[in-house]
């Protein structure tokens, strides 16, 4: 999995599934722009590069790098191996392409969708503060900010959602799209679910919600203990049967042998895309990251877990260890409540500001992008009237990298705030690359772990050439930045766009919004201002080009901006590499997939009780002989299913592996096991409809010869009520 980078964390199964989302913005013979928020940890540049050559192959110069922006929203409880510079898959033992393929197949398919859905409409903003959705991890490398700066801002985070609101003439509001700083490391570095953590929940809180208002269900947010409540109740009727006559029926569906399948058949079970209105473009609600490097969402604070004490301010560390300093969510020691929790409080805010969106957008759209090879980058530096020339460096990761954050600590006693590193590591270091004495210069007072600007065998291990782009909505301006930037960083970032934008007569309008969308386009790490990187912590050692990096951006986004303002291009810059080609994967692929002597895939080993009944709030399980998801990643099917009896032999889907209420995971015996199992797992929600339920697995199974075949089993039904 990508974002911990942890070669223990392997993917097990599905929390609730990943999305790409996107918003296209056209005006009547003029531009357009296209925005993608991708559930996972962050973009890739070699998926962009492949995602706008199928673009191209499919509408011409249309779309193209420049006008199009992929954003990821910083979960880590993705997949990893999609990201084409070593350093980032190294713990994905290399490249992956099954998941490179579905993600560049997403993308183009949610874009396709949105150019299909283009419609005339209006778009209206909004924005407002949400207190309660992240706490400031390096509190002392803010503190390292001047205090002249530091005073003109109430909270050492950003605290402001900025919510776009899409409104078709004809169907009215079709989709909301907000952008709020706070890290997806809810789930933590032990999690083995595939999950779109806290910002993939409050989307699928907010989708669900409007199509629960869309029904004319309820219009107020309305939640229970465990979830959100569901479309169930428009899906089904309530029963009137009483318990025995429930029972009864329940006992007469016996989990039956599992069997084989149509490939589509987990497809047709899905149950948003069963259960909508054909004729009516689907609500889109995308919840988008925005400066969040020194923002995590686990707001209880850092303490020591074998004391129960808080860490130490200044190194996140317990009695000098790094490893024994862990971050609580809200929902602590639970990180499935820790997800729902900040997921609902984004939620809440983005209807709130969706509900009392009046400013409409108006005005033209617009973009610019570029391509700065940020190795060597020349950077002038004013202050108060001194001048001065500087330079950015190859990219380098500082020994604080290695002690990992409070949200997911690293190893092997590194420190956060270490600038001076360690003899031995350093030893290590130059087995790999010595840095040149100018390279150390350059990065001071950074003390190199890794040189991976300088490290170019199998290929480049980080990139040097960045995508920095701005797309112009009305009032609304998105800087795409291809990385974290800090809360400080963010702000002087924004400021000076601001600043370059309001110098001329450009914008007709009293107040330009401007937001910063993260991770996007590719990725390099962090961003921190000046100051902040001298301290060191966690962000500035990852920081890669050196203390005049966050210069360096601020340099290059005005002159985005002035092109903007005075209608001019921008020279595009040195194209960055494609290296799809040289990517080694080192994933052994699956052989064959097995049972038991005498048992079916889809068999159940572990049922539901006979005779059970279940009420809200309890925990429904079974596991059946199964085979390995890779097989089949079931995009756009579930490999989990709850089925309710409407009739006396007719099965509807209720809740399926996208939900938040059911689990699935996979497992097998040993590495070198050729069988397996899944087991689902299913939270029974609140207010419920009471009747006969049943669980049910998908999957695909891989023979001798490479042949894969689709099966399903049930377990024996059960009552809710």
């Amino acid at each position: 999995m990508m974002g911990y980078a942890n070669t223990g964390q392997i993917a097990s199964g599905i929390h609730f599934r990943l999305r790409a989302r996107a918003f296209i913005v056209a005006e009547p013979n003029g531009n357009w722009v296209v925005f993608v928020n991708l559930d996972a940890c962050m973009a890739s540049q070699i998926v962009k590069i492949k995602v706008i050559e199928r673009l191209k192959a499919r509408y011409g110069d249309l779309y193209t790098e420049e006008n199009v922006a992929i954003s990821g929203i910083h979960t880590h409880a993705g997949p990893g191996g999609y990201l084409q510079y070593v350093v980032y898959i190294v713990t994905s033992l290399g490249f992956v392409h099954q998941s490179f393929d579905v993600i560049v197949n997403g993308i183009e398919k949610c874009i396709i969708q949105a150019h299909e859905n283009l419609r005339p409409g209006s778009i209206f903003i909004n924005k407002g503060e949400l207190l309660d959705g992240g706490v400031n991890r390096s509190p002392s490398a803010y503190l390292n900010n001047p205090a002249t700066e530091r005073r003109k801002y109430k909270y050492n985070v950003d605290t402001e959602m900025t919510l776009l609101k899409f409104v078709d003439d004809e169907w009215g509001p079709v989709g909301s799209f907000n952008w709020f700083p706070t890290h997806g490391t809810s789930m933590s570095r032990t999690n083995s679910l595939i999950s779109g953590d806290n910002k993939g929940a409050a989307a699928r809180f907010m989708e669900d919600w409007f199509e629960q208002k869309d029904y004319g269900k309820t219009d107020s947010v309305v939640f229970e203990d465990d979830v959100l409540l569901r479309r169930i109740s428009n899906i089904i009727p309530s029963r009137h049967d009483n318990h025995h006559e429930l029972l009864e029926l329940a006992t007469s569906f016996q989990s039956p042998p599992g069997r084989p399948v149509s490939k589509t058949s987990s497809v047709a079970k899905r149950v948003r895309s069963a259960h909508r209105k054909v004729d009516k473009p689907r609500f889109v609600s995308a919840f988008c990251q925005s400066n969040c490097g020194d923002v995590s969402p686990n707001v209880l604070g850092a303490f020591c877990i074998d004391t129960g004490l808080p860490c130490d301010f200044n190194h996140s560390t317990c009695g000098g260890k790094n490893e024994l300093c862990y971050s609580r969510g809200p929902g602590y020691p639970d990180e499935f409540e820790s997800t729902r929790i900040i997921g609902e409080r984004q939620f809440r805010k983005a209807v709130d500001l969706f509900n009392a969106a009046d400013e409409e957008i108006e005005g033209g759209v617009d973009f610019r992008h570029a391509y700065i090879d940020f190795s060597q980058l020349e950077v002038t530096i004013s202050d108060q009237g001194y001048s001065e020339v500087v330079k950015t460096c190859p990219a380098a990761m500082g020994f604080a990298f290695a002690a990992g954050t409070t949200d997911g600590p690293g190893a092997f006693d590194f420190q956060q705030g270490d600038d001076k590193g360690n003899p031995f590591w350093k030893l290590v270091r130059d087995m790999l690359k010595t840095p040149s004495k100018e390279q150390t210069d350059c990065q001071r007072p950074k003390p190199i772990l890794l040189d991976t600007g300088e490290m170019k065998k199998p290929y480049d291990w980080a990139p040097s050439i960045l995508p920095i782009q701005i797309l112009r909505i009305g009032q609304l301006i998105i800087l795409s930045v291809p990385g974290e930037f800090t809360t400080m960083a963010g702000r002087r970032l924004r400021d000076a766009v601001k600043t370059v934008l309001t110098s001329e007569e450009y914008f007709e309008f009293d107040d330009i919004h401007i937001v910063i969308a993260g991770l996007t386009n590719t990725y390099s790490q962090y961003i921190t201002t000046y100051e902040e990187y001298q301290v060191q912590r966690y962000e500035g050692a990852s920081t890669l080009y050196g203390p005049h990096t966050l210069s360096a951006y601020i340099q290059e986004f005005k002159k985005l901006a002035e092109a903007l303002v005075y209608g001019e291009p921008v020279e595009p810059g040195p194209q960055p590499p494609d290296l799809l080609e040289k990517q080694i994967s080192l994933l052994p692929p699956v052989v064959v997939d097995a049972t038991p002597l005498g048992v079916n895939f889809g068999d159940v080993c572990t049922d539901v009780p006979r005779n059970s009944t279940f009420k809200s709030g309890d925990l429904v399980t079974a596991s059946f002989w199964s085979a390995c998801p890779r097989n089949d990643l079931m995009t756009e099917g579930t490999f989990a299913l709850v089925e309710f009896l409407q009739e006396k032999d007719a099965w509807t889907p209720a809740y399926d592996d996208d939900d938040f209420c059911l689990r699935y995971k996979w497992s097998r015996p040993s590495k070198l096991s050729s069988r397996s199992k899944a087991t689902l797992e299913w939270r029974i929600p609140q207010s419920v409809a009471p009747g006969v339920y049943r669980l049910r697995h998908f999957g695909a199974a891989k023979g001798l010869f490479g042949s894969i075949h689709h099966f399903t089993g049930s377990s024996t039904a059960f009552v809710v009520a």
